[in-house]
């Protein structure tokens, strides 16, 4: 997988980001009470929006995630999905 590319109309592509979202104050939260929640969010999040999931890692006070997007699709664009998990 990690020499895989994918392609467009006139490009290929191997574009990968390392995300992680953290609650406020970095409290230890995740781990407990919404794991099984954000696990399915994210999941939903990513497929509706075309984005693979290469690894995905989740903590007590983070959830760490390298992910495959489009070049079409800004970085930017995808941090403002944090918002849908509240």
């Amino acid at each position: 997988m990690a020499n895989q590319t994918n392609s467009l109309a006139h490009i290929k592509w191997v574009c990968k980001y390392h995300m992680m979202f953290t609650p406020k104050y970095r409290r230890k939260i995740i781990y407990n009470q919404y794991r099984a929640d954000l696990r399915e969010i994210i999941r939903t999040l990513c497929k509706y929006k075309g984005v693979e999931i290469v690894e995905g890692n989740m903590i007590p006070d983070s959830v760490r995630l390298l992910i495959s997007i489009p070049p079409k699709m800004s970085v930017s664009l995808w941090g403002t999905q944090k918002g849908k998990v509240r």
